[in-house]
């Protein structure tokens, strides 16, 4: 099983302020230990919100929203994919992940299973999702 570990952004995040040396070599140690586990898949910083842009669907089309955008429970700062036996076991993993803003302070993880291709119906769109090497 996948799982998805959602750094939520921070007024430092959100400003571009780099982090810490000391908290780098805490994230850098812990994927470590993913690494070595089998269990990292991949994981990054996000740039500030400011550098991004939103797409939203209505009935009349599409419409760009250039960033920033609001500090908010959604904005995210960053991200780690793992792959973990069962929930149980992402759990664990996550609880020992390094608080991202520096021990002390209030911040938050959030994090989801991702689906698999075999959680949907079989279809031929299915297959064309496993022929161009979409996750499983």
């Amino acid at each position: 099983m996948r799982f998805l570990i959602i750094i939520k952004a921070t007024p430092e995040s959100e400003a571009g302020t780099m982090p810490e040396e000391a908290l780098i070599a805490q994230m850098a140690s812990f994927h470590e230990e993913l690494a070595r586990a089998g269990a990292l898949l991949d994981g990054s910083g996000l740039m500030p919100s400011a550098q991004g842009w939103r797409i939203r669907y209505d009935a009349d089309g599409r419409h760009v929203t250039a960033g920033p955008f609001a500090l908010d429970a959604n904005l995210m700062a960053g991200y780690t994919l793992i792959q973990a036996r069962s929930r149980e076991e992402a759990l664990e993993w996550t609880r020992r992940f390094p608080n991202p803003r520096g021990e002390g302070l209030a911040a938050e993880i959030e994090v989801r299973p991702l689906y698999a291709l075999d959680d949907f119906p079989p279809s031929d769109a299915l297959e064309r999702c496993r022929a161009i090497g979409l996750q499983q």
